[in-house]
């Protein structure tokens, strides 16, 4: 957990604020990616004469190469140099973007998509460790942290709000917005962001094993998840799938703990604050994208929303996430980590519990507006706590490892809880009327909110066992209570 001391505000350079801005442009892009293509769906279907499996590609084939390279990623990051790698990356995205917005085929357009997940895998991590290893861990960092991350927030929050607007004037503007604006920060990185030392060489060996493993299993992985609902979660594809997955992995971490340059060290996991704040971020966002997923349902099949409706109805959120990004390092410097965490997990809850109150007829004033003002809370408070307390305490040749572990753990954790949700408004949707719709979506926010809910468990173990940490180095056994040697040798004379 990051401390709260709180340190004297100091001045950065206008260069430094440019290479901030780059980064956080980027990161930006990458979730508007991620959240901006649902609005369009029913569109893109129309125009290219997509099948509701292949429509389903066009989202999850972000995801899959996203959510399947991040290690790899934050290790080539690590290993290649940060900024070549970032800006690589970037310059991929872009093109793929334009590419995206001008196809004329399904097949291309989740090709596209794939790719532009692949680049974003490099582009977060490397972002990321680009801004943990600039600056200064403590007050520098997590005020940086606070706005690059609240950026990324504000890319989920807004994402709905700028496709229904986009999806009006038409569903490729929505892949062609991102083209200039990467290109535009792209040359602004390469002006801007400064140019780091050239990892040594020695000791700097290829874990070729652990990356086709790790690699391999969380491909399988994201695309077992995601495919499960179309042939069966009991399926002997599934069931097959998931055995691979459970080989891979374990075959990764036999190598991992044999191999002299691991591509991830699993001592970093050792690290309480470290392992908790990946284990937050699947809670996090698995729940918020699940939830992302029932309302747009049913707003838009059950109440008729339109899109641009329906992401007016998000704007809030949005909004509060946004004017939060120049306030969060203050209020971590001053409170830590987990107090923010046991603050905004809470308030999802309240958010997802409050949203249980849907009926067939849409309550904007007591039901969507309170949940979409605490989901605003909890993004700004919680999102930004994540990724300081997952990159705390890391030495700098790691940061990149650490950054891909934490984002690894956000986009997994949204594929596996997306899949059990759309099971579950499935299996719970049966007859089609709009009775039997409000019963799946009430049984999937029940399953957002226990992922929630396990959110906050995992923050409360977290508060306590920083406390009796505190407690020990506060209040240790003082020497008038240990016995010195004479004594020890007394008591034994007289027991002899």
């Amino acid at each position: 957990m990051t401390t709260a001391t709180p340190a004297p505000p100091s001045s950065w350079s206008p260069r430094l604020w440019g290479t901030l801005v780059v980064l956080c442009a980027a990161l930006f892009l990458d979730a508007l990616d991620v959240s901006m293509v649902g609005v369009a769906l029913p569109s893109i279907r129309t125009d290219l004469d997509l099948s509701t499996s292949a429509l389903q590609w066009v989202v999850s084939g972000y995801v899959l190469g996203y959510g399947g390279l991040l290690l790899l990623g934050g290790r080539a990051a690590d290993l290649l140099g940060r900024r070549r790698v970032f800006l690589v990356a970037l310059a991929v995205f872009a093109v793929a973007s334009l590419l995206g917005g001008l196809v004329d085929d399904g097949g291309l357009l989740i090709a596209t998509r794939f790719v532009k997940g692949v680049a974003a895998a490099f582009t977060a991590p490397a972002g990321l460790s680009i801004i943990t290893t600039t600056f200064k861990e403590g007050h520098e960092r997590n005020r940086a942290l606070s706005i690059y991350t609240t950026c990324g927030a504000s890319g989920f929050s807004l994402g709905l709000v700028l496709s229904g607007l986009l999806t009006e004037a038409g569903w490729r503007w929505t892949f062609l917005m991102p083209f200039p604006l990467a290109l535009l920060a792209l040359f602004a990185g390469i002006k801007l962001i400064p140019r780091q030392p050239t990892p040594p060489r020695e000791g700097r060996g290829y874990d070729l094993a652990g990356a086709v493993t790790a690699t391999g299993g969380l491909l399988l992985l994201v695309f077992t998840v995601t495919q499960a609902q179309g042939v069966g979660w009991g399926s002997l594809r599934t069931a097959l799938s998931l055995i691979a997955v459970v080989v891979l992995f374990t075959a990764f971490i036999r190598i991992e703990q044999r191999t002299a340059h691991p591509l991830v060290r699993l001592g970093i996991f050792r690290n309480g604050p470290v392992a908790r704040a990946n284990l937050g971020g699947v809670a996090l966002f698995g729940a918020y994208v699940g939830f992302q997923f029932i309302a747009t349902l049913y707003l838009q099949t059950l109440l008729h929303w339109s899109a641009l409706h329906m992401a007016l109805a998000f704007l809030p959120a949005g909004v509060i996430v946004a004017a939060s990004a120049t306030r969060m390092g203050a209020l971590v410097d001053r409170f830590g980590t987990t107090k923010l965490m046991l603050i905004g997990f809470p308030a999802a809850l309240l958010a997802y519990a409050n949203f249980l109150r849907i009926g067939e007829h849409g309550d904007y004033l007591t039901v969507i507006l309170p949940s979409m003002i605490l989901l605003g809370v909890h993004f700004a408070l919680v999102f930004p706590s994540l990724n300081i307390q997952a990159t705390s305490g890391v030495a700098d040749a790691e940061q990149g490892l650490a950054s891909g572990l934490v984002n690894t753990s956000i986009q997994v954790g949204g594929a596996i809880v997306l899949a059990i949700v759309t099971a579950v408004v499935t299996a719970g949707a049966v007859g089609g009327t709009a009775h039997a719709q409000l019963v799946g979506y009430r049984h999937a926010l029940a399953v957002v909110t226990g992922v929630a809910l396990l959110g906050l468990l995992v923050t409360a173990t977290g508060a306590v066992l920083d406390r009796r940490t505190k407690q020990a180095v506060v209040h240790p056994v003082p020497d008038y209570a240990l016995p010195t040697a004479v004594e020890e040798a007394a008591k034994v004379g007289v027991e002899q």
